[in-house]
């Protein structure tokens, strides 16, 4: 299983423009074969925030899906990012005490 999580940071003006311009490819990627979940959304305390969040089932698939998302060109810069891939070698639900 693959992860890849992490944000972007952009003018606050045109966080929600740029989270809506995602929609379509959301709904798309999420039918994907081998995607578990995908997202992005805006931060709830950061104003300027996008938070992103995938998780895919192998490489192979993730790669397929790039190939053909056609992510959207929105204009919008970004002025910050870290984003980060991990490979995920056991999944458990997680307990609470």
């Amino acid at each position: 299983m693959l992860i890849i999580a992490g944000y972007l940071e952009m003018d606050p003006a045109h966080r929600d423009e740029f989270v809506a311009a995602h929609q379509d490819l959301l709904l798309r990627g999420r039918q994907a074969p081998g995607c578990l979940d995908l997202a992005i959304s805006a931060d709830s305390v950061n104003p300027g925030r996008v938070n992103n969040f995938e998780r895919w089932e192998s490489r192979e698939q993730l790669n397929a899906w790039r190939r053909v998302a056609n992510a959207p060109d929105t204009g919008i810069a970004i002025k910050d990012a870290d984003m980060l891939e991990f490979d995920v070698a056991d999944a458990r639900p997680p307990v609470f005490e």
